[in-house]
């Protein structure tokens, strides 16, 4: 059975607030970025992911380590804090991302190209 975790990042990136979605599966990691604008409250992103959840267009899959083990509270604790304090996203997250970024940069280019050669043909 394959194990899909996810884990969404909040953070403020000058003007706004950006939450970074990140979903590993199979061993590859996928990410999405969403602006929320103002700083979102709790219940807020919590109502954004129950209802927007499944129309997020994550990027293009990269594969990254996925590690098992036994988790001490205190140490996640840590960990947690550290995040919060922590500026920015990971950089296999920002990987995914800009593939994402890339991708959608050539499909625009591919559907601009055929409308502009749509366009030549209706003049000619």
């Amino acid at each position: 059975m394959d194990k899909v975790s996810g884990k969404l990042t909040v953070f403020f990136e000058e003007p706004f607030w950006v939450g970074v979605f990140e979903r590993v599966s199979d061993g590859k990691l996928s990410a999405c970025k969403v602006t929320f604008g103002a700083e979102p409250k709790d219940y807020e992103v919590y109502e954004f992911v129950l209802k927007n959840y499944y129309r997020l267009r994550f990027s293009p899959a990269v594969v990254t380590d996925v590690k098992e083990t036994g988790r001490n509270p205190k140490r996640v604790q840590r960990e947690v804090r550290k995040q919060v304090q922590n500026i920015g996203i990971g950089t296999k997250s920002q990987q995914a991302l800009k593939l994402q970024q890339e991708q959608l940069k050539t499909e625009r280019k591919i559907v601009s190209r055929e409308q502009r050669e749509a366009e030549e043909e209706r003049k000619a």
